[in-house]
């Protein structure tokens, strides 16, 4: 009896592989290429991003200059100033000179570094509002072509221009997406350190 058991269950296992295997078969892939560098370069939100960013970009090399250059003649003279003394202790007015020297090069450091990270964080900004509004439109012309894998022309050695969405792509990112704002969000404030527990009493 024991045998016979086995012997049914050895058989219904082995009619049932056949089946498990048809459910488990993935038919042939069907490819979509996009050139996502050729969207960022001609797309007109991109265009007119990339415009406005390089403004803010001229304008932060134009203060960092404006800042720079008095410190650097300040620098020299400073400079001067020491090496005159030949190793004498400079007075208490070239301290001051010198004091105020550092404070003004830190106070400039600090101001250019904080339109740095604003810099960064527009140009972060305009990169998430286009793949926000790219991903679902390659998605969307990916199925409408019939495909089932979209592949970025630069992970690719060589296409057929028939699998090549780009232009369907661009077309409609330029109708859904016609400007993107470059001014990131304000940073959310850090949160406020919790005060620590007060001693308890002995």
């Amino acid at each position: 009896m024991k045998k016979t058991l086995l012997t049914i269950l050895a058989v219904g296992a082995a009619a049932a592989v056949p089946s498990i295997a048809q459910a488990q078969k993935i038919g042939p892939a069907v490819v979509a290429v996009v050139d996502r560098e050729r969207i960022f370069a001609e797309c007109t939100a991109c265009k007119a991003a990339q415009t406005q960013l390089q403004t803010q970009l001229q304008q932060l090399q134009t203060r960092a200059q404006q800042l720079g250059q008095p410190l650097q003649t300040e620098a020299q003279s400073l400079d001067t100033a020491i090496q005159a003394l030949n190793g004498k202790a400079p007075d208490a007015a070239l301290q001051q000179r010198a004091t105020a020297f550092q404070q003004k090069q830190s106070a400039a450091q600090q101001e250019i570094a904080r339109g740095e990270q604003t810099f960064g964080r527009n140009r972060a900004y305009v990169a998430k509002q286009i793949e926000d509004r790219l991903n679902p439109i390659v998605t969307q012309q990916m199925t409408a072509k019939g495909a089932n894998i979209a592949l970025d022309m630069a992970v690719t050695m060589a296409t057929a221009k028939s699998v090549d969405i780009t232009n369907d792509v661009l077309a409609e990112l330029n109708r859904q997406l016609p400007s993107v704002n470059v001014v990131a969000p304000a940073p959310a404030p850090a949160p406020a350190a919790a005060p620590a527990p007060a001693p308890k009493g002995r």
